[in-house]
C-alpha cells in the first residue's frame, strides 16, 4: 500500500525573477499639451491613458518611460481637459490604465467618486474604504495618483481642512480647487494641441 505524501516546498532555493527588461516598450506613448496650469504630458499605455503630469510633478517618472511622442491615442482625453478647463465639463468619462499596488486603485476609484467642486478629507477617504486607520496610507496613495485632474486627487485635504502636499504644487492645488469652486474660470488655450 502507498501512502501519499505531501512534499513541502524547498526553502533552499531562490525564486527566479528575470532581470528588468532594457528595451523600449512599444505600447507606451506620450503628448505633451499646454494648460492653464502649465504643461501636461500625457501618457498612453496599449493606447488607454495611463498618466497625466505636470510640469514638476512629484513622483514623475524618467521622460523615457513615457514612449515615442504620438498624438493620437489622446485626442478624447485631450477634447475632455478642454471641456473642462473651460468650465464645461465635471466629470471624466474616459477609459483609465491604472497601475498601481491594489491598495492604491482602491483610492484611486473613491477619488473618482469625489464630486466636482467638492473635498473629502484622507480620513473620510479612509472611512469610505471601509478601513478608518488607515488616513496616512491613503495619503501616501493619493500622492502617488499618475493621472492627475483626471483622477481628481486635488479633491483631497487635511482633517482641518488645510490644503496639504500635491504631487503638482500646493499653488496649482489652491488654483484647480478655486476653479472647480466657481473661481475664475482659467484661461485655456484655444486647443491643447
Amino acid at each position: 500500500m502507498t501512502s501519499a505524501r505531501a512534499t513541502a516546498p524547498r526553502t533552499d532555493v531562490a525564486p527566479t525573477v528575470a532581470p528588468p527588461s532594457t528595451a523600449p516598450r512599444t505600447d507606451v506613448a506620450h503628448t505633451v499639451v499646454d494648460s492653464p496650469y502649465g504643461p501636461l504630458t500625457l501618457v498612453a499605455t496599449g493606447g488607454v491613458l495611463s498618466a497625466v503630469y505636470m510640469a514638476e510633478h512629484r513622483h514623475r517618472p524618467p521622460q523615457e518611460t513615457f514612449g515615442d511622442p504620438d498624438e493620437r491615442p489622446f485626442a478624447e482625453a485631450v477634447r475632455q481637459l478642454n471641456a473642462y478647463f473651460a468650465g464645461e465639463l465635471r466629470e471624466f468619462d474616459l477609459p483609465l490604465h491604472m497601475a498601481g499596488t491594489p491598495f492604491q486603485r482602491l483610492v484611486w476609484e473613491e477619488l473618482r467618486r469625489i464630486p466636482y467642486g467638492t473635498t473629502r478629507s484622507y480620513g473620510e477617504l479612509a472611512d469610505r474604504l471601509g478601513r478608518p486607520g488607515a488616513s496616512r496610507a491613503v495619503g501616501l496613495a493619493n500622492g502617488r495618483n499618475p493621472i492627475s485632474i483626471i483622477v481628481p486627487c486635488h479633491r483631497v485635504i487635511g482633517a482641518s481642512g488645510s490644503l496639504t502636499g500635491y504631487a503638482g504644487g500646493l499653488e496649482r492645488k489652491q488654483r484647480l480647487l478655486a476653479f472647480e469652486s466657481g473661481g475664475t474660470v482659467p484661461v485655456a488655450p484655444a486647443a491643447l494641441f
